[in-house]
């Protein structure tokens, strides 16, 4: 399969995506329960989609090497595009306003790619997704860094070959060091009114494989 981001547009969207600021993680995944545990078999990662800190429905689980998330605005869920499309899970209108309004503006939303150099984001919306993932913070230690990712640039979220180490924070405990969280539209962090992910109207949680 050919690569969807050429060299030349890395290294240009790699210097795009900013660090907002530091988070800080809960413990572990957000996603994972009891009857989701099964093994992996040929996935290279699952997805859950949250509304603040409501988790609608159930794991996405990805085998194809990339996969688009986005709304159905449009009627963009019946389109044919291969992945998650957020409206089909949960077809009622949003109660909370800012849920509703972030909603509508994910449109084309994002597409993750399984490449020979890790995993790549891709952001095809209209608006800045924001990004949090242990393979982005160089010093691993203390913090987690929140990245923004602006409307056509992408940014290489997690890399196979050098996996982040375990990451223990104070007062919080260990953090899954393979998992992203990816917020469309609003931002999270000390510098925003959004401390945490889970005030985030929507987001993203990417649960990558475990090691073979």
């Amino acid at each position: 399969m050919a690569t969807i981001f050429p060299d030349t547009e890395k290294g240009e969207s790699t210097q795009d995506a900013r660090r907002t600021d530091h988070e800080r993680l809960a413990t572990g995944s957000l996603a994972t329960d009891g009857d989701e545990r099964q093994s992996w078999e040929t996935e290279w990662c699952r997805l859950a989609y949250w509304e603040l800190q409501q988790r609608v429905g159930r794991q996405f689980s990805v085998r194809l090497r990339a996969v688009d998330v986005f709304g159905g605005g449009g009627g963009t869920c019946g389109s044919g595009r291969h992945g998650l499309c957020l409206d089909a899970l949960d077809t009622r209108e949003p109660q909370v306003e800012q849920v509703r309004k972030t909603r509508a503006k994910i449109g084309l939303g994002v597409t993750l790619s399984l490449e020979s150099d890790g995993v790549w984001l891709y952001n095809r919306s209209q608006e800045p997704v924001f990004v949090s993932s242990p393979a982005l913070d160089a010093a691993a230690a203390k913090a987690l860094l929140v990245w923004r990712v602006a409307p056509g640039h992408c940014l290489c979220i997690f890399d196979p070959a050098t996996p982040p180490p375990a990451v223990s924070l104070p007062h919080v405990g260990p953090v899954d060091p393979r998992s992203v969280r990816i917020s469309f539209a609003k931002g999270w962090g000390p510098k925003y009114s959004r401390r945490d992910v889970t005030a985030c109207p929507c987001w993203l949680e990417v649960l990558l494989a475990p090691p073979s």
